[in-house]
C-alpha cells in the first residue's frame, strides 16, 4: 500500500457516513474496472428492478417530456 493511503486511513475512521460510502464507491469503480465486474450495491439493483416494472407496466416519460430533457443537455 502506497504512503499517501496508510496517512489516510486513520483520518477516514472519523468521516462521516456518507463520506466514506463515496469513498467505497470510488473503490468498487476501481475495482471494477480492473477485475471486469461490477457487482451494483443493494440499492442499485432495487433501482434496476423499479425501472423494469415500469417498463412492464408500460410506464413511460411522454415523449414531450424527454424532449426537453435532451434539449436542456444537448445545447
Amino acid at each position: 500500500m502506497i504512503c499517501a493511503l496508510k496517512h489516510l486511513l486513520p483520518a477516514i475512521e472519523n468521516w462521516p457516513a456518507e463520506d466514506q460510502e463515496a469513498l467505497a464507491e470510488a473503490a468498487r469503480e476501481i475495482e471494477a474496472a480492473r477485475a471486469g465486474h461490477y457487482a451494483m450495491t443493494p440499492e442499485e439493483e432495487a433501482a434496476v428492478l423499479e425501472g423494469l416494472a415500469e417498463v412492464e407496466r408500460g410506464d413511460f416519460a411522454p415523449a414531450e417530456e424527454m424532449a426537453a430533457l435532451w434539449k436542456k443537455f444537448i445545447a
